[in-house]
């Protein structure tokens, strides 16, 4: 169980570093990453976390990803909120190192913020998590995001949909990613809409993976 721990808040630190890292560069030096770059970025990032911590924790560096799993009944109810909680230190602990690096600079430390409506930033959450717990369900082996290709979908999906939804919501689909930015920059006042849409996203796609893979031939 450990071991497990340790590897989710190494990966969860490694996405929220390097993703949320990337926003934090891109706006102190003007732009020169650009949002495909930061959506690249985040990208190969949950592809490469996949292939080093999946075969270990499953790689889920996600709570909603983890509470989809044991809805889901691939995943041991006594190991959610551990791995929720070590999710979310590995967030924090990321986003402290990025405002000692950035004092001034990194203000908001990437934090996700609602651009629009709190409508539509809710619904494109939840719908963007949607799909991409669907293609972590397809692609999975039991709770485990682990694979040959298990890597590159899961990678290209974050960074698909962060395209598409970056510039309304921030594409969060993930509420460490979320949490850890906003509380360590004190932005709380959407930090809800990136909780919840998530993790009842994530939860939405548990019964529609059941209906398309249909029952278990084993």
């Amino acid at each position: 169980m450990t071991r497990k721990l340790i590897a989710e808040a190494l990966g969860t630190f490694a996405l929220v570093f390097t993703g949320c890292g990337a926003i934090v560069v891109n706006d102190v030096s003007g732009g020169a990453i650009g949002h495909l770059g930061i959506c690249t970025i985040f990208g190969l990032i949950v592809m490469a976390v996949v292939y080093s911590f999946g075969d270990v924790s499953g790689a889920h560096i996600n709570p909603a990803v983890t509470i989809a799993f044991w809805l889901s009944g691939r995943f041991p109810g006594k190991e959610v909120a551990p791995y929720i909680v070590t999710q979310c230190i590995g967030s924090i602990a990321a986003c402290g190192l990025m405002l000692f690096l950035f004092p001034n600079e990194g203000t908001y430390l990437g934090s996700t913020l609602v651009s629009g409506t709190v409508m539509q930033s809710f619904v494109m959450e939840a719908v963007i998590t949607f799909l991409l717990m669907l293609i972590i369900i397809m692609v999975a082996t039991g709770s485990k995001e682990v694979g040959t290709l298990a890597g590159i979908a899961i990678g290209a999906a974050v960074a698909v949909l962060a395209l598409l939804a970056g510039p309304i919501t921030g594409a969060s689909m993930n509420p460490a990613r979320s949490l850890g930015p906003a509380l360590v920059s004190g932005h709380l006042q959407d930090v809800w809409v990136y909780v919840v849409a998530p993790i009842l996203g994530a939860a939405l796609a548990v019964p529609v993976s059941a209906v398309v893979k249909g029952p278990s031939t084993d």
